[in-house]
């Protein structure tokens, strides 16, 4: 609690209100008319109708009352107010609350990939990390690479984080570690990327540098309405990367918790897969997974 020193001045109208360190540089003179939205403190102390005008300055808040009332009857009173405001507020304008950040740990069908989900969103797109050398431009990488060795890969879209670790720990041992190093770099308003992101809709593009053709673009269509959420929701990306019309092969690109995963070839052949035949079997019969 501020504790707060009512002292008397020459003018009876007047009431200073001392505290024990200084509140604000230069001064401040407040009247009814004044704009106080970012002064909590005023706000307060003009919702009594006897307070004419407020006077900040050093280390003191002076009050001019009506003549209507005393102040023995509400100096207490006002010196309460101040004391609980500027506790709250202790330079006396609000206090701009920092943007909270709840991270929540999940895991994927890579067992050496874990996903770090924010509760808003960290990038309009995805940046992917390989390797340590690769993490330049990406300072929220090099947090998490300079903290933790077992560090392998980093990817982050949209509203999380994933990790790839290398088989020196488990995840059960580290992931409060990471989760909390993330929260705490987040909270801390720290950089993410000063990279473009890759957009979602066609990041192939950037490896390609081409279009699709129109049945590329009748299998992606299907692989972004169909496959790519579930993808997307344990931590990693899928795109078209290649499509051969001869043999009737898609070429996969794996991004995220699923490059390398275990997983992503059975995933692939007994879903995806069975998907495109579904859905454009004049187009698809086989799938094949490149890691990106």
């Amino acid at each position: 609690m501020r504790t707060i020193l009512i002292e008397p001045t020459e003018n009876p109208k007047v009431m200073k209100f001392v505290a024990d360190y200084n509140l604000i540089p230069g001064s401040l003179e407040l009247d009814r008319s004044s704009d106080i939205s970012e002064i909590p403190l005023a706000q307060e102390l003009f919702n009594y109708p006897f307070v004419e005008r407020i006077f900040i300055t050093a280390n003191f808040v002076a009050i001019a009352k009506q003549d209507t009332i005393e102040w023995e009857h509400v100096a207490e009173s006002l010196k309460n107010v101040i004391e609980d405001e500027l506790l709250a507020n202790p330079r006396i304008y609000l206090q701009k609350k920092k943007e909270m950040y709840q991270i929540y740990a999940e895991m994927t069908p890579n067992p050496s990939a874990m996903k770090f989900v924010s509760s808003k969103m960290l990038i309009d797109g995805f940046v992917e990390v390989k390797s340590r050398e690769a993490a330049e431009g990406v300072p929220l990488a090099q947090a998490i690479f300079n903290e933790f060795d077992f560090a392998k890969e980093i990817f982050i879209s949209d509203n999380f984080v994933a990790v790839t670790r290398d088989d020196s720990v488990e995840w059960h041992q580290v992931m409060m570690a990471v989760r909390g190093l993330i929260a705490e770099y987040l909270q801390n308003g720290g950089e993410i990327s000063n990279l473009e992101p890759q957009t979602h809709e066609n990041p192939v593009e950037k490896i390609i540098n081409r279009d699709y053709t129109d049945d590329e673009q009748k299998i992606s269509d299907i692989l972004n309405e169909y496959v790519a959420p579930a993808v997307e929701n344990d931590g990693g990306k899928i795109s078209l990367m290649e499509y051969d019309q001869e043999s009737k092969t898609a070429k996969m690109l794996l991004q995220g918790a699923c490059s390398g995963c275990p997983s992503s070839t059975a995933t692939l052949k007994n879903g995806i897969e069975n998907i495109l035949k579904q859905f454009v079997p004049d187009l698809v019969e086989r799938v094949e997974a490149v890691n990106g």
